[in-house]
């Protein structure tokens, strides 16, 4: 009861809470040495812990602060890998030829991410939560296909805003754990018709929210609605789309986020 009372104190103001204990951590990976960001909470962890995914534009403090202070609040230790970092590149958002992709470099440094946590003395027993947003939420969808992740690794995954359609060809792909997506309806980034298809395929293991007047980057606090241009992959295939907060829907998103991880 404690606990629940913690957590929602801390999603209904999320920015009032304390920071949580961060530091950077280096993650093996074939070669490759992933710098992260590790959150840890100030009391005992509690399970799960969580790998949280960036999206194309790489770590974005403004989200990713908000996260860390919610998860170490909740007692949830967090691990945020910086894919293009790592690799010497920026913001992936307006290139369309890019070297790293959800579905190859970016699950093999979530798989990477899940069994180095799985490692640390720190970590909680009972699995991992695997987290990403955009680009990083189809990188939770390439991850969360059977046999990607070992065996009892990963306990469910949770995907905001991620690019469905190219799963919904893909007759061989089914999601291995639970798996939450939580989408902008008005989302003409990554638009959720595809991932409501999806969705449609694995009622039994996907749950989809989509959140009507919520653009791509709801959840960001204090994030005004602003139209960008010039992005690689839109609706439009233009280059435009709508991104920023959503306060009645980022604090619905926080909620199922606490609840999937408290529940999962």
């Amino acid at each position: 009861m404690l606990r629940a009372l913690v957590i929602a104190c801390c999603v209904l103001i999320g920015e009032g809470a304390m920071a949580a204990d961060t530091q950077a951590v280096s993650i093996p990976e074939d070669g490759l040495a992933l710098n992260a960001t590790l959150a840890l909470p100030a009391s005992s962890p509690v399970a799960p812990a969580v790998v949280a995914l960036h999206g194309c534009g790489g770590p974005f403090p403004r989200r990713d602060q908000q996260w860390e202070r919610l998860l170490a609040d909740a007692g949830h230790p967090a691990v945020f890998p910086d894919s293009f970092g790592s690799r010497g590149l920026g913001s992936q958002c307006r290139v369309s030829q890019r070297t790293i992709r959800p579905s190859r470099e970016r699950r093999a440094d979530a798989v990477a991410t899940v069994n180095w946590v799985h490692q640390q003395p720190w970590a909680p027993r009972g699995g991992v939560v695997v987290m990403g947003w955009s680009n990083g939420g189809s990188t939770v969808l390439a991850a969360a296909a059977q046999g990607v992740m070992p065996a009892g690794a990963v306990r469910g995954f949770i995907a905001f805003y991620p690019g469905c359609r190219g799963f919904t060809r893909r007759q061989d792909w089914a999601p291995s754990a639970p798996l939450l997506i939580l989408m902008g309806a008005d989302d003409d980034w990554t638009p959720a018709e595809p991932c409501r298809t999806l969705a449609a395929r694995f009622p039994d293991r996907i749950t989809l929210v989509t959140y009507p007047g919520a653009y791509h980057d709801f959840d960001v606090p204090d994030y005004p609605v602003r139209e960008r241009s010039g992005l690689a992959y839109t609706a439009d295939r233009q280059g435009n789309a709508h991104a920023g907060t959503n306060p009645a829907a980022r604090e619905d998103a926080i909620r199922r986020v606490m609840a999937f991880l408290q529940g999962s």
